[in-house]
């Protein structure tokens, strides 16, 4: 489980290094209602009430919603500092990501 975890901090790094990631509760807010981000990832210890706002926003605008990780692991392999939010806006990272979480190995 926790070579599968890596796998999914290293996509994530590689998504940001590409420009395909937004990162911080605003610009991911603008991102969902604007209809291009693909997949949200939020940290496990994200405040309750920042979860359920952002559930609410990705189930209203058709966005994968997922909760992984800390901030602390999240923001180390994007290269910020205090990020629970981190958007994915390219298919294809978005899909890699889910099928990792999907097999149950995030």
């Amino acid at each position: 489980m926790k070579k599968v975890i890596n796998k999914t901090y290293g996509i994530l790094g590689l998504c940001a290094k590409a420009g395909m990631l937004v990162a911080g509760s605003d610009i991911c807010e603008e991102y969902i209602k604007k209809g291009k981000l693909k997949l949200l990832l939020v940290a496990n210890d994200a405040s309750e009430r920042t979860k359920n706002n952002f559930k609410f926003l990705c189930n209203n605008n058709n966005v994968d919603y997922i909760e992984m990780g800390n901030i602390e692991e999240i923001s180390k392999s994007i290269g910020k500092s205090n990020k629970a939010l981190v958007g994915i806006k390219d298919s294809n990272f978005a899909k890699k990501i889910k099928d990792l979480k999907v097999g149950g190995e995030c």
